[in-house]
């Protein structure tokens, strides 16, 4: 008897463990979804925002009137930052470019000053650069608005297929990891189904009977998040140490999101598969039992 009670138990534990590894892995996946998701949205906005709009100033601006300008147009909405070049300055970075002076064929300095500026994320695509190309150039001291148009078209597009691929694996990803998790818990009930028709036969209640394996369940998916999160965060470690740039991207809003997103989905879809498993067993009738 003693014999067998201990090798029900092994079992037993066989079994959790092997659920709870099945299950970080999952959530493992899942994690990386989620934190691919976030971190293509950082990028978006980080890519957006480096993007630079030049805008050429008249040949009658003088230096004053253009830092003058400058901090006129620090206070408009879409614009993030900003830099203003002198003629002096374009001219002197021509020359290192091009390796010779242009001013010594015309005879002056024949280019006006400069202002390169980034947008704000939400005004970097091309409907907002028309609009703000028309009011900049309504102002006499500018005379061209030049922005890659092309190039942020390109942008947007590509990062809106990478997010559509992004949703369509999480969406599918979920499906399978719901599957896997159901199917393993199953066979964790279903090897104490007797257990559950003996507790029916002696009168005790449906909450009853299914309050352990929702607290099994609920620990279950506490602990596999615990060891999912510990996996990643060892992954963004590594990855911090190989490229330290990356927290551009990589925020702590980024991180915490995720590790919220791995524990909450671990605990509630262990909760809905065990309770969904109980019921199912708990709706069949002695006969029934012994046909599997």
């Amino acid at each position: 008897m003693g014999k067998k009670r201990k090798k029900t138990r092994g079992k037993s534990r066989l079994q959790v463990v092997t659920l709870c590894v099945s299950t970080s892995m999952v959530l493992i996946l899942l994690g990386l979804v989620v934190f691919t998701v976030f971190t293509a949205h950082n990028l978006s906005d980080y890519v957006k925002q480096n993007l630079t709009v030049r805008m050429t100033l008249s040949n009658e601006v003088t230096d004053p009137e253009g830092e003058m300008l400058c901090q006129q147009l620090q206070t408009r909405p879409y614009i993030s930052d900003l830099q203003y070049f002198s003629r002096d300055s374009v001219l002197s970075g021509l020359r290192e470019e091009l390796g010779t002076d242009p001013a010594e064929f015309v005879g002056e300095n024949p280019f006006a000053a400069e202002i390169d500026f980034q947008l704000q994320a939400d005004y970097a695509n091309t409907d907002s650069l028309k609009w703000i190309s028309q009011e900049l150039q309504q102002n006499a001291q500018i005379a061209e608005v030049e922005f890659p148009e092309n190039l942020i078209d390109s942008v947007n597009s590509a990062l809106k297929k990478v997010g559509i691929a992004l949703l369509v694996l999480a969406a599918l990803l979920l499906f399978i990891s719901f599957t896997l998790i159901n199917n393993t818990i199953q066979l964790s009930v279903f090897s104490r189904r007797f257990s559950i028709h003996t507790m029916k036969l002696v009168g005790a209640s449906w909450s009853f009977i299914r309050w352990p394996f929702i607290r099994q369940a609920v620990g279950l998916g506490l602990l596999s998040g615990i060891i999912a999160l510990i996996v990643l965060g060892a992954g963004v470690y590594f990855l911090f140490q190989y490229e330290p740039d990356v927290y551009y991207v990589i925020t702590w809003r980024v991180m915490l999101f995720t590790a919220i997103a791995v524990v909450v989905f671990g605990v509630l879809i262990t909760t809905v598969c065990s309770w969904l498993s109980v019921n199912k067993f708990l709706r069949m009738k002695a006969g029934e039992l012994y046909r599997f």
